[in-house]
């Protein structure tokens, strides 16, 4: 028998988890607006939101504009879309595989692209990190593709936990040959040595504009794949029942996760744990649905990010830690979170 007070939950619970979702993007667009000040103002020559201003207005000297438009902003531009990028290919890996140790890295994105920097380094000679760009988002999309074929050859279609097998195989065998290709020749590979832990720094407009086009369409992409993660959420069965294309939307989120993975790996290097951690803090915040876990993790994604690389440039200035290993000092305590806290974290 149903109470009156069961009709009456959903009508009143689904305008509440909206307007608390719609409260939590204010917050977040608030904390990506103050990191971005903090981006701009903090580093070896520190400067104060007054001379940011100044720069910002055509009234800084040679030196503020140098800093500000040269190095600061494309830094914090690359950061800006490389987290993006990362915080919805994780929260799309992790709903399509329903693991909650996923993240891009799974299907074999990063070691593909460092296997084709790592060719470029080796056979074309390349030494900037403007050339590795193509190379990387070329050896992540070629990865992802085998990952799939290889996932989904044999008896029936491709399923989250054969593409997982195949993509860490896949990658563990191309990370094996990358450090075999650089213990070769240590010399060349110094180049390498800054993109391959992941940094934000010397990213130019050069590298940000040419893989930008692929992060927005992505990002499209995976928001319009967000109803359908729903009801492949429920099961295949029920999502078929409920009219969705389970073929359709397999497809979508491999194609939405390599552009987005690929990207960031191409602009920033391997960068683990932000596509790891961030779905679980919005989906331990604000539920499970994919509707407002994709655009939340895309604006939270970039907040630790940005926070990741300043505190990289604080804590052994002048010199700077690499944003990857930053990244990885924040996550691990997110990680031993989720062990904690598996159930919250549930798909």
């Amino acid at each position: 028998m149903t109470s009156r007070s069961d009709t009456a939950a959903p009508p009143t619970r689904l305008p509440r988890r909206g307007a608390r979702a719609a409260g939590g993007m204010f917050i977040l667009l608030a904390a990506l607006a103050l990191t971005v000040v903090l981006s701009l103002s903090v580093g070896a020559n520190p400067l104060s939101l007054e001379a940011v201003s100044t720069t910002l207005r055509g009234q800084g000297t040679a030196e503020t504009d140098y800093i500000l438009f040269d190095l600061r902003i494309p830094r914090t531009v690359t950061g800006l879309v490389a987290g993006a990028a990362l915080g919805v290919a994780g929260a799309l890996i992790q709903a399509f595989t329903r693991n909650p140790l996923a993240d891009p890295g799974i299907l074999g994105v990063n070691a593909g692209a460092a296997l084709a920097v790592a060719l470029g380094v080796s056979v074309l000679g390349l030494r900037d990190a403007s050339q590795f760009v193509w190379l990387a988002f070329l050896g992540a999309l070629v990865v992802t593709i085998a990952v799939y074929l290889i996932g989904s050859s044999g008896r029936g279609s491709a399923d989250p936990l054969r593409l997982t097998l195949a993509g860490v195989a896949l990658g563990a065998v191309l990370s094996g040959i990358t450090t075999g290709l650089s213990l070769s020749d240590p010399d060349a590979f110094e180049s390498m040595r800054s993109w391959n832990a992941g940094s934000l720094l010397g990213r130019g407009y050069d590298v940000i504009l040419p893989v930008l086009p692929f992060v927005v369409t992505g990002l499209v992409l995976a928001l319009t794949l967000a109803p359908g993660l729903n009801a492949v959420g429920l099961g295949e069965d029920v999502a078929r029942a409920q009219g969705a294309n389970v073929v359709g939307i397999r497809i979508g989120v491999v194609i939405a996760v390599t552009l987005l993975a690929g990207a960031a790996t191409a602009l920033a290097g391997p960068i683990s744990f932000i596509g790891l951690m961030v779905p679980h803090v919005i989906r331990w915040t604000f539920g499970v649905d994919q509707r407002r876990i994709v655009p939340l993790s895309a604006v939270l994604a970039p907040v630790i990010l940005l926070l990741a690389d300043v505190l990289g440039r604080i804590i052994i200035a002048p010199a700077e830690v690499p944003v990857g290993i930053v990244a990885a000092f924040i996550g691990a305590p997110v990680l031993i979170l989720l062990a904690r806290r598996r159930s919250a974290s549930a798909l």
